[in-house]
């Protein structure tokens, strides 16, 4: 069983406040708050930790580094700012996804994402 420290529980508490998927820099300075102390690499550690047991995952988009998110959420996408390059979730699914998928293939999983200006980077 795997041992639930004060920094892990800070980062699940980075991660609730947050709402979105977060990169482990942002991750270590909203954690910080919550665990006095708290290094880069123990946030590497743990999040590589809570990766392996299934508590987290990567959102990984092309050309950017991995954010991480709690596992076990319902299927949804992510929508990435261009400005400020927050990855944010979308509630919800193309209902025609299947037609997009070639005469003779078969679709196993998708993934969507939006990209533009979040709220705040439009004012």
């Amino acid at each position: 069983m795997e041992r639930q420290t004060r920094q892990r529980k800070a980062i699940r508490g980075a991660l609730h406040q947050a709402g979105r998927p977060l990169s482990p820099t942002e991750i270590h300075a909203l954690s910080r708050t919550r665990s006095r102390g708290l290094g880069m690499a123990t946030v590497y550690r743990s999040i590589r930790l809570m990766v392996e047991s299934g508590e987290l995952v990567a959102v990984e988009l092309p050309g950017e580094p991995p954010r991480y998110e709690a596992a076990g959420k319902h299927h949804h996408h992510h929508f990435h700012c261009r400005s400020c390059r927050r990855v944010y979730e979308v509630e919800g699914c193309p209902d025609d996804i299947d037609s997009l998928v070639p005469t003779g293939f078969s679709l196993e999983d998708h993934e969507v994402v939006l990209y533009g200006r979040c709220a705040a980077c439009r004012r």
